[in-house]
């Protein structure tokens, strides 16, 4: 009897793999000098898959299912064999199985600043995070590119190929999506969407599917920082450049006056109402300078007219209906009004 058992163990009748833990893409069914026993059966749960590899060659491919191990059910094993039809002796062969469920939350990010090619900015230094999710989609490919026959293959083992493809993909996610880098930076579902795009043919290669991709985080250059927070502000007013005149000239006059330390003279005059009109201007003109290539560079530091002492009538009038417009918009209240007229009609005595 002792014999008999000993016999028996020698042959296998079940294989099956339950997953214990989370993170394993690949396992090796553990043959010994075993036998697989004609007629075994075979279980291969929702999400696996199970591939027999005969001799370093992969044979037949299982996907979800029960079934009951034969020439018939085995055909391309039953090939490279040479079996009869009607052979049922034990037979070796090893036996992989894979997760085809989805890993998800997969880091990846920047350590250090990586250099793009913008064709608004030229070269752009950023960093970006994100996370990702995966699934073996080709057991196949992977087996034969990746995993081969080592015992377990697990995501930590792929984690820093996978990483360096999507570092190595930014830049060129970028250039081919066709859009300007400001905007992918100040959308960024569209960012990665282009990255998504530009990664999934690299993951086939390996038998892997890329499920999602997300960009967390975006870091810039403060200077470009500082124009993409301009380009939003003037998406939020409708990209109108007055309105964001209006916005950008009550953000700088406190400034502006702050720095003035309250004297008087010059910088008394600075702080008054006519250096706050000339200052917005020159901010609405410097940003459009800016987003436009700096092709109107040289209007930037245009200002609305204030009239000097002594100025022709003509001139004093122009400045009093940039001033009434000033009004109408809300931007200057009837008091500063008047008393700005009051000044200008001086200078006509």
């Amino acid at each position: 009897m002792a014999l008999m058992d000993f016999i028996r163990k020698q042959f296998i009748d079940i294989i099956q793999w339950t997953e214990s833990g989370d993170g394993t893409l690949a396992w090796r069914f553990p043959m010994a000098e075993m036998e697989i026993q004609n007629g075994a059966s075979l279980t291969v749960r929702e999400s696996q898959v199970a591939v027999f590899v005969n001799e370093g060659q992969v044979a037949d491919v299982f996907g979800p299912g029960m079934y009951k191990l034969t020439t018939q059910t085995l055909p391309v094993l039953t090939y490279l064999k040479n079996w009869d039809k009607l052979f049922e002796s034990p037979f070796k062969s090893d036996v992989y199985f894979f997760s085809t469920r989805q890993q998800l939350d997969q880091k990846w990010g920047t350590p250090q600043p990586i250099t793009i090619r913008d064709k608004d900015f030229g070269a752009v230094r950023l960093r970006a995070f994100g996370n990702y999710a995966f699934r073996i989609s080709d057991a196949k490919a992977f087996h034969t590119n990746i995993s081969g026959t080592r015992d377990i293959y697990s995501v930590a083992d792929l984690d820093g190929q996978l990483r360096g493809l999507v570092l190595q993909n930014i830049s060129n996610a970028i250039a081919s999506s066709g859009l300007p880098f400001l905007d992918l930076a100040a959308n960024q579902i569209m960012f990665a969407d282009a990255l998504a795009k530009q990664l999934q043919p690299e993951f086939a290669k390996l038998g892997i599917q890329l499920e999602s991709l997300t960009v967390q985080s975006v870091s810039l250059p403060e200077e470009l920082q500082k124009v993409l927070d301009q380009k939003i502000g003037m998406g939020m007013v409708g990209n109108d450049m007055g309105k964001f005149m209006q916005y950008q000239t009550a953000q700088a006059i406190p400034r502006f006056a702050e720095g003035g330390g309250g004297g008087s003279g010059i910088a008394g005059d600075a702080m008054g109402l006519g250096a706050g009109v000339a200052l917005g201007q020159v901010l609405a003109q410097n940003l459009q300078a800016g987003l436009q290539g700096g092709s109107n560079a040289a209007a930037a530091g245009a200002a609305v007219p204030v009239a000097p002492a002594g100025a022709k009538p003509e001139d004093v009038m122009a400045t009093l209906e940039k001033l009434g417009e000033l009004k109408a918009k809300g931007i200057l209240t009837q008091e500063e009004f008047d008393s700005k007229k009051a000044e200008l009609l001086k200078k006509l005595v």
